[in-house]
C-alpha cells in the first residue's frame, strides 16, 4: 500500500519553505518536486520553453504574476486563466518563472518592471520560462491544474501581490488578434510529480528535534537513511498530518527492523537470538549546561545489551558495540509519558533502589537504563509506542536470561571472610565461604522483607526466618554493589513473572497510559 501526500520541504539556511509531494511504500519514503516535462515533439531546451503570446482585446495575456527581485525570489506566473492566451498555448504553467520577455532578461528584475514591461510590450510577446521546481510556499501557489487560485492578495508590496495581466495593455491593434494556439509539431509539456530523492526505510531513523537539543520542531520531522542521506525537514500543514505521517514511517520502519531481526537470528543460536534493537537518542552529558543528544542504536540480544553507534548488519558487527552489559544486571526505568492530556506522568519503576536524575529536559517518552557501579544511560524515543515497546523488550530479554543462566554468583566479604553470594531462580539466595564451600546460610526469595545500602558497597538483606517468624539481617560487601542489586531486583521480577505474568503486565506504566489514552 503506497501513501502520498502534499508536505514542505523547509530549509533552515534560507528559512523557505518548499511544496513537495511524499510517496511512501513499506520500503522506500520518496520526495517528489513538481517540474513541467516534454511528452511529445522535440524538445530543444529541456530547461527553458520560449512562448509566443497573442494578447487578445478580451483578457489580455490571461495570466497573473507574483514575486520579484525585491522579495529575492523570480517573478512567476501565479493564475492562467482558462481559454484565454496564455491557456491557449498549453506550454505555459503556474509555477514557471519568467527569465526573458521580448529578450530582455528580467532575472533580477523587481516586480513593477516586469508588469510594466508585459503591458507595454505590444500585441504579440515572447516570453522564456523555466520552472520554479522550488518556489518558496509564501508565493502560495496552487499545486493544481491551471485556474484561479484561492489566495487573497495583499498589496503591491508583498509578494503575494498578484499582477493580472488578463486586461488589455497598450495594444496599437483593435482587430480581435489570432488566439495563442500550438502549432502542430511544436513539442508538448506537462506538470509532473517528479522523484528526486528516496530514502531507504530498513535501518532508517526519525528525528523531530533540531540537531542535538531539546527543540522540538512544530508539525515537522526528519527522516535519515542508514548510510546518513536526509529527506531534509518535512514539513506539514497541521498536527494530525504531521503525526499521521509520523506513525506511518514509524511503523514501516519497525516491520523492516523485525524483517532484519528475523534474517539475524537465522544465524544465532537459540539462547543467542536478538529480542528487540532500534534507534534512540542518548543525552550526553555536555561541560557545559546545553544538554546534548545524539543518536544510537541498541540492542537486546542473547545475553547482552548492546549500545551501538551505528547499526550492526553483519554477525562480524556485534563484537563492535560501544558498550555490552549482561542484562541480569541493568535495570530500565522509565521517566516521562506525554499524556493526551498534555500532562508529564513522572513514572519510577525503580523499586527501591533509588538514584536521582535531572529531569530538566523538554522531551517526552524517556529511559534510561541503570548498569553497574552506580552508572546510567539516559535515552529518549520519538513516540509513546515506542517506549512501550522497550519496556516489554527489556522485561522480556531480562527474564529469559534470568531463566537461561539460572544462577548468578559474586563474590564477596564480610568482617574480612572471603564469601560467596549467589542468587538461583529455583533456590533463591545462598551465601557460602569461598574456600571451605560450606554453606553458611540460604532463604528463599519470598523470605526478602527489605534492603539498604549505603550507596558505595554494603548491603543489609532483611530476611523472615520460616520458623521464629523473626527478622534475620545479613551485611554483605560487594566490589559492584549495583550490579548485584539489579540481579536481585531481576531474579525476583522474573521469578514473579513466572508465578503471575498478570501482574508483571499491570505494572506497565509505558503500555497502561499509551493505550488508554
Amino acid at each position: 500500500q503506497t501513501k502520498t501526500g502534499i508536505a514542505l520541504l523547509y530549509d533552515e539556511v534560507s528559512e523557505n519553505a518548499y511544496d513537495i509531494r511524499l510517496k511512501l511504500t513499506k520500503e522506500v519514503l520518496t520526495i517528489q518536486k513538481q517540474d513541467v516535462v516534454c511528452v511529445s515533439g522535440s524538445d530543444h531546451s529541456a530547461n527553458h520553453r520560449t512562448v509566443t503570446l497573442r494578447r487578445q482585446p478580451v483578457g489580455g495575456l490571461g495570466l497573473s504574476i507574483k514575486g520579484g527581485a525585491e522579495h529575492k525570489v523570480p517573478v512567476v506566473i501565479s493564475k492562467i486563466f482558462k481559454d484565454q492566451a496564455a491557456d491557449q498555448t498549453r506550454m505555459l504553467f503556474i509555477g514557471d518563472a519568467i527569465i526573458q520577455v521580448n529578450g530582455i532578461n528580467v532575472e533580477s528584475a523587481t516586480h513593477e518592471e516586469v508588469v510594466h514591461l508585459l503591458r507595454n510590450a505590444g500585441d504579440e510577446v515572447t516570453i522564456t520560462v523555466q520552472y520554479l521546481r522550488e518556489a518558496p510556499s509564501f508565493l502560495k501557489l496552487p499545486l493544481g491544474s491551471p485556474g484561479p487560485s484561492s489566495d487573497h492578495s495583499s498589496g503591491a508590496s508583498s509578494p503575494l501581490f498578484d499582477s493580472g495581466l488578463h486586461l488589455n495593455g497598450n495594444s496599437t491593434n483593435t482587430a480581435p488578434s489570432s488566439p495563442s494556439s500550438p502549432i502542430a509539431n511544436e513539442p508538448k509539456y506537462e506538470k509532473r510529480w517528479l522523484d528526486t530523492l528516496s530514502v531507504p526505510l530498513s535501518m532508517a531513523r526519525i528525528s523531530r528535534y533540531k540537531a542535538g537539543t531539546d527543540k522540538l520542531r512544530s508539525n515537522a520531522f526528519e527522516v535519515l537513511a542508514l548510510d546518513g542521506v536526509s529527506t531534509g525537514i518535512l514539513q506539514f500543514y497541521t498536527a494530525q498530518e504531521s503525526a499521521d505521517w509520523l506513525r506511518a514511517i514509524s511503523t514501516y520502519i519497525s516491520d523492516l527492523t523485525l524483517q532484519n531481526m528475523k534474517m539475524a537470528n537465522k544465524c544465532c543460536s537459540p539462547s543467542d537470538q536478538v529480542i528487540h534493537m532500534g534507534w534512540v537518542n542518548e543525552r550526553l552529558e555536555g561541560t557545559d549546561s546545553s544538554q546534548l543528544y545524539k543518536f544510537k542504536f541498541l540492542a537486546l540480544k542473547g545475553s547482552s545489551f548492546y549500545i551501538f553507534s551505528t547499526p550492526p548488519v553483519s554477525t562480524l558487527d556485534w563484537v563492535r558495540a560501544e558498550k555490552i552489559y549482561n542484562l541480569c544486571e541493568v535495570l530500565f526505568k522509565i521517566h516521562k509519558l506525554w499524556l493526551a492530556d498534555d500532562c508529564w506522568l513522572q513514572a519510577n519503576l525503580c523499586l527501591g533502589i533509588h538514584q536521582d536524575f535531572d529531569l530538566e529536559d523538554q522531551r517526552p517518552y524517556c529511559f534510561s537504563v541503570m548498569v553497574g557501579h552506580g552508572k546510567s544511560h539516559y535515552f529518549n524515543v520519538e513516540l509513546g509506542s515506542e517506549l512501550a515497546v522497550w519496556e516489554k523488550s527489556f522485561q522480556r530479554a531480562i527474564f529469559l536470561e534470568v531463566q537461561r543462566t539460572g544462577s548468578k554468583t559474586y563474590m564477596c566479604s564480610w568482617q574480612g571472610d572471603t564469601l560467596c553470594f549467589t542468587v538461583d531462580f529455583a533456590l533463591g539466595f545462598t551465601c557460602f565461604d569461598s574456600k571451605t564451600k560450606n554453606v553458611l546460610w540460604r532463604f528463599k526469595f519470598s523470605q526478602l522483607k527489605g534492603s539498604s545500602d549505603d550507596g558505595k558497597t554494603r548491603v543489609k538483606l532483611l530476611f523472615q526466618n520460616l520458623d521464629t517468624k523473626q527478622i534475620e539481617t545479613k551485611e554483605l560487601e560487594f566490589q559492584d554493589l549495583t550490579a548485584v542489586l539489579h540481579c536481585i531486583h531481576s531474579f525476583i521480577a522474573a521469578k514473579v513473572a513466572s508465578v503471575d505474568p498478570v501482574f508483571i503486565d499491570s505494572q506497565s506504566i509505558a503500555r497502561k497510559y499509551m493505550y488508554s489514552n
